[in-house]
C-alpha cells in the first residue's frame, strides 16, 4: 500500500511541477492554478498506476459494482462535463479520497464498515462534490501570495493527506505555517459544501439520504476509544457538530423513501471478505457466523462462503453453497459468475460453457461471465469463437483493456502477428502507457501478414499515437 502512495505523490509533484512554469497571474482566490485540461493529464498520469499496483483490487466485478454506483451518482452532480474514474483499493482503513481530474479511489474497509449501500452511495456523493466544486484547485489557488514551491507543497499535503492522513503532518512543514492553517480552515468550508452537494446528489439518485447521517455515527463509533484509532476517512473529513447538525435538518426537510439495498452490495461485502486472509480463516469465518445465525442476509454469507471454500480447493462444500444459492435466492449475475467458476475450477469444459451461455442469454453484458467465457474460449483451443465474442463486445466496453489482451492471446494462438501487436498496443493505450503502446504498434507495422487494409489501418493508428505522444513531450518540456 505504501509503495503504491509513493508512485502517487511522485507523479502528482511531477505532474504539477510541469505545470507550475506556466502558473497564471491568480487575482482573486476563485481563479484557478490548474486547468480541467490539466487535471485531465494528472489522472490520467494516476491511472497508468492504477492499471498495474497491485494493491488496487482488480476484480471485474468489484470494479463494475463501484463504477456503476459512482456513475448513477454522477448522473445527478451539477457538473455534467466533468469525468470521473473509480477504483478500489485493497486497504482495511475506512477511507475514500478525491484527486485532481475526477479521479476517486475507495478502501474496501470502507464498503466493508457501510451497513448499506446508501451509506457507500453517500461516501461518493460527498467525493464526487468535492471534485464538481473544483475544491482542491480552489484550495491551490488561495495561495495566490506564496510562492510556486509552497503551493506545490500545499498540494502535495492535500494528497497526501487523503491518501494517508498520518503521512500529512509531515508533508505539510514543507510549507507555511500560516499558509497550511489557512488552508485547513478552507477545507472546513469546503466540508459543508461538499455535504450539501453530496446531499443534493445522493437523494436526487434515488438513495436514502439518511445514510449520510448514519454513516457518520458508524464514523464516530469507530473513533470512540481514542483520537488515534479514528477512522482515516474521519481524519482527512473531520466531522463536526455544526456539520451534523445541518445534515440532520436536511433529512427533516426531504421526503421520507424506503430505498431497498441492491442485493448486488451485500455480496461484494461477502466477497470482499472471503478475499480477506488465509482461505482457511474466511472459511471458520463464514461457518462460524451461518452455525450461529450471526448475519443479516443468509444468502450472501453462504455467497462468501462458497468463495471461501474455492480459496481453499475445497469444490465438494463449494458446489454444495452454490446449490443453497440458486435454490433459495433470486437469480443474480454474481451467482450465476460464480458457479461457472466452479465448473471451470473443476475441470468440466462442457458445463462450464453451456453455463457460460446460459449465464449470458440473461446478462449479456456483465463483463465477469464475458471475461470468463473469452477465457474458456482461449483455454479450449477454440480462439475464433474468443475473438467473435470480443469485437462484439467491444462496441459496449470500447475502452476495456483487457478486452484487447484477450484478442492479443487469441491472435497470437492463431499466428498472426499483425492483428497480435495491435491488439496489445491498444491494451497499452487504455492503460495510459502511451510508449508501450507505441511499441507494439511499431511492430505491427512491421509484421510479415497482414493484408493492405490491414496494414493501413496499424500504420495509420502508429501516426495517431506518436502525434499524442509529441503533445505530451511538448508539454513536458515546458
Amino acid at each position: 500500500m505504501m509503495k503504491f502512495k509513493i508512485i502517487l505523490l511522485a507523479t502528482f509533484f511531477c505532474c504539477l511541477s510541469v505545470f507550475a512554469n506556466e502558473l497564471p497571474d491568480l487575482g482573486d482566490s476563485s481563479q484557478l492554478i490548474i486547468s480541467a485540461k490539466e487535471e485531465q493529464a494528472i489522472a490520467k498520469a494516476i491511472l497508468k498506476e492504477v492499471a498495474v499496483s497491485p494493491e488496487i483490487v482488480q476484480d471485474i466485478e468489484v470494479i463494475d459494482y463501484l463504477r456503476n454506483l459512482g456513475d448513477r451518482l454522477v448522473a445527478y452532480s451539477p457538473n455534467k462535463r466533468q469525468q470521473f474514474n473509480f477504483f478500489v483499493v485493497n486497504e482495511s482503513s475506512i477511507n475514500a479520497f478525491a484527486m485532481l481530474g475526477g479521479v476517486i479511489g475507495v478502501h474496501t474497509g470502507l464498503i466493508l464498515a457501510s451497513n448499506s449501500e446508501s451509506e457507500v452511495a453517500s461516501v461518493l456523493g460527498h467525493e464526487i462534490a468535492h471534485v464538481t466544486q473544483r475544491h482542491l484547485p480552489r484550495m491551490i489557488a488561495q495561495q495566490k501570495n506564496d510562492s510556486i514551491k509552497t503551493v506545490l507543497g500545499i498540494a502535495l499535503a492535500l494528497l497526501v493527506a487523503r491518501a494517508n492522513p498520518q503521512l500529512s503532518a509531515g508533508t505539510m512543514t514543507a510549507a507555511s505555517a500560516m499558509g497550511v492553517q489557512k488552508q485547513l480552515d478552507y477545507t472546513r468550508e469546503h466540508e459543508k459544501e461538499a455535504d450539501r452537494v453530496g446531499f443534493q446528489i445522493l437523494t436526487d439518485a434515488g438513495f436514502d439520504g439518511r445514510s449520510m447521517v448514519s454513516f457518520f455515527n458508524t464514523l464516530q463509533r469507530g473513533s470512540r476509544f481514542s483520537e488515534g484509532a479514528a477512522p482515516s476517512f474521519l481524519r482527512t473529513h473531520p466531522i463536526t457538530t455544526d456539520r451534523i447538525s445541518d445534515i440532520s435538518n436536511r433529512v427533516k426537510e426531504s421526503r421520507y423513501r424506503q430505498i431497498p439495498d441492491n442485493p448486488d452490495f451485500i455480496f461484494i461485502k461477502s466477497k470482499l471478505r472471503a478475499s480477506n486472509g488465509t482461505p482457511q480463516s474466511a472459511v471458520d469465518e463464514f461457518e462460524g457466523s451461518i452455525k450461529d445465525k450471526r448475519y443479516m442476509n443468509e444468502a450472501s454469507e453462504r455467497y462468501g462462503l462458497a468463495i471461501a471454500y474455492m480459496r481453499k480447493s475445497d469444490f465438494a462444500k463449494a458446489r454444495q453453497e452454490v446449490e443453497w444459492l440458486k435454490t433459495n435466492t433470486k437469480k443474480n449475475a454474481l451467482i450465476e459468475t460464480l458457479g461457472c467458476k466452479l465448473e471451470v475450477s473443476t475441470n468440466q469444459p462442457v458445463q462450464a460453457l453451456n453455463h457460460y451461455l446460459k449465464a449470458l442469454n440473461i446478462y449479456p453484458n456483465y463483463r465477469a461471465l464475458i471475461y470468463g467465457l473469452a477465457e474458456h474460449y482461449l483455454m479450449t483451443n477454440e480462439f475464433e469463437k474468443s475473438i467473435r465474442l470480443i469485437n462484439e463486445k467491444l462496441n459496449t466496453y470500447p475502452e476495456d483493456s483487457y478486452f484487447y489482451e484477450l484478442l492479443s492471446k487469441a491472435y497470437a494462438k492463431e499466428g498472426k502477428e499483425l492483428l497480435q501487436y495491435q491488439a496489445q498496443s491498444e491494451a497499452y493505450y487504455r492503460k495510459f502507457n502511451l510508449p508501450r503502446a507505441i511499441e507494439q504498434m511499431e511492430f505491427a507495422t512491421k509484421s510479415k501478414d497482414g493484408n493492405f487494409y490491414q496494414k493501413s489501418i496499424v500504420e495509420s493508428r502508429l501516426k495517431q499515437l506518436k502525434f499524442e505522444n509529441s503533445l505530451e513531450d511538448i508539454k513536458d518540456k515546458k
